[in-house]
């Protein structure tokens, strides 16, 4: 039986790579400027991140069942089944509705089934287990096969990330406004990452922005897999240049290949702000 990967825009990849790898999307919103936006282009990125520098905010929401339904559904009835994988429940409860509407279509579609991966991952790091899993699947792994190498490999994708301004962290309550206001004083930038529950982890301090991008590329040398980093993604927050320069550092430091930079998308970047640079790849944990 053929089966049909779903995920949501959580996993930040802009809209020709969901068609090249053949998936069906969900997507999330942002509320900026009085309006909803659920699909947006990398120029409506580059204003969303000049409003956000010029003091705007911005708010966003989860999936609801309903939401997952209305993509799931139709792949069902045309007979396929289903893996979905979602945005980590450490961060949303995204995936806690995609559980909720597969348990639903399978009682409406008994012949059908409908696997829920909780990624506990975020942004291109959720969108380098996507990638991997198009691999698997065009490969002709089985869907039950496919959905035990994705709770198993996901503890190995790392998710290592610094911001320019501690402002917008402190907004989403990451880091309190005593610590935002010193850091921001000091330009201390922190380093960040994705723990194996899928939160958001405060790990370490630079002093300044080129040695936090460094300590991103350091984190690769400490943690990558051997062999199996022929491709990494980067995404930022409309600071192209310093994703640029890490770019270089991987490729000079590890003979990586392939590297994929997109933007961070308006979800993830709306908490994370303008200057937000990530790094993504397999490691020995995360």
């Amino acid at each position: 039986m053929s089966y049909r990967i779903v995920t949501d825009t959580c996993c930040d990849f802009p809209q020709s790579m969901y068609e090249e790898l053949d998936l069906s999307v969900v997507p999330l919103s942002v509320n900026f400027q009085g309006q909803a936006v659920s699909s947006y282009s990398e120029q409506w990125l580059k204003d969303m991140f000049a409003g956000l520098r010029a003091g705007e905010t911005a708010s966003t929401s989860a999936v609801n069942p309903t939401g997952w339904q209305e993509v799931i559904e139709p792949v069902v009835k045309s007979g396929e089944d289903v893996l979905v994988l979602a945005f980590s429940s450490g961060l949303s409860t995204t995936y806690q509705s995609a559980v909720i509407a597969a348990s639903e279509l399978m009682e409406t579609y008994p012949d059908r089934t409908i696997r829920v991966v909780d990624t506990l991952c975020a942004s291109l790091g959720q969108g380098l287990l996507v990638y991997y899993a198009c691999q698997k699947r065009d490969a002709g792994l089985s869907l039950d096969d496919l959905t035990n190498w994705c709770e198993e490999r996901k503890y190995n994708l790392c998710h290592w990330f610094t911001v320019d301004d501690l402002m917008y962290l402190k907004r989403g309550g990451r880091v309190s406004a005593a610590t935002a206001l010193v850091g921001t004083m000091l330009q201390i930038k922190p380093v960040l990452h994705v723990d194996d529950q899928g939160h958001l982890i405060n790990v370490s301090k630079t002093r300044g922005r080129k040695a936090s991008i460094e300590a991103l590329a350091k984190k690769m040398g400490e943690l990558g897999l051997p062999g199996e980093n022929d491709t990494v993604f980067i995404c930022h927050g409309d600071c192209m240049e310093d994703a640029q320069h890490l770019e270089k550092l991987v490729k000079e430091l590890y003979g990586v290949k392939n590297v994929m930079i997109y933007y961070v998308g308006a979800v993830i970047g709306s908490h994370s702000g303008p200057g937000t640079l990530a790094l993504f790849f397999l490691g020995k944990n995360r």
